[in-house]
C-alpha cells in the first residue's frame, strides 16, 4: 500500500506560478514512476506530467510542455509539478499518482498504469 498527500493548490491569476508536492509514505517510494493527472469539471482525467524512478526521464502533455516542470526527491519522498505561466485552462483537480510497476521507464502517461492515487488539491486560474 502507499499514501499520497497532494499540498500546494490554491487560486492565481493568469500568468502567475503554483507549485504542488505529493508526499508519499508506506511503499518504497524511490522504487515506482510517479504521475501528475488533472481532472476539470466536467471533464475526464488527463495526463499532466510523469517521472521515472530515478528522475532521470520526464513525460510530458502538449498542453504543458514548457510551462510545467515535475520533479523529486526520492530522499524526502516526494514529488513536485512547478507550474507557470498558468491559463485558466489550468484550472483543475490535480493528482499525484504512483505507477503499479517499479523500474519503468519511460514513465507512463496513462492513468491506468497508476496504482495509487492521491485526493488531489485543487487549482484554480482566474482570468
Amino acid at each position: 500500500q502507499m499514501q499520497l498527500v497532494e499540498s500546494g493548490g490554491g487560486l492565481v491569476q493568469t500568468g502567475g506560478s503554483l507549485r504542488l508536492s505529493c508526499a508519499g509514505s508506506g511503499r518504497a517510494f524511490n522504487l515506482y514512476a510517479m504521475g501528475w493527472f488533472r481532472q476539470a469539471p466536467g471533464k475526464e482525467r488527463e495526463f499532466v506530467a510523469a517521472i521515472t524512478w530515478s528522475g532521470g526521464n520526464t513525460e510530458y502533455a502538449d498542453s504543458v510542455k514548457g510551462r510545467f516542470a515535475i520533479s523529486r526527491d526520492n530522499a524526502k519522498n516526494t514529488v513536485y509539478l512547478q507550474m507557470n505561466s498558468l491559463k485558466p485552462e489550468d484550472t483543475a483537480v490535480y493528482f499525484c499518482a504512483a505507477d503499479s510497476h517499479s523500474y519503468r521507464a519511460p514513465a507512463a502517461t496513462i492513468a491506468g498504469a497508476y496504482s495509487y492515487w492521491g485526493q488531489g488539491t485543487q487549482v484554480t486560474v482566474s482570468s
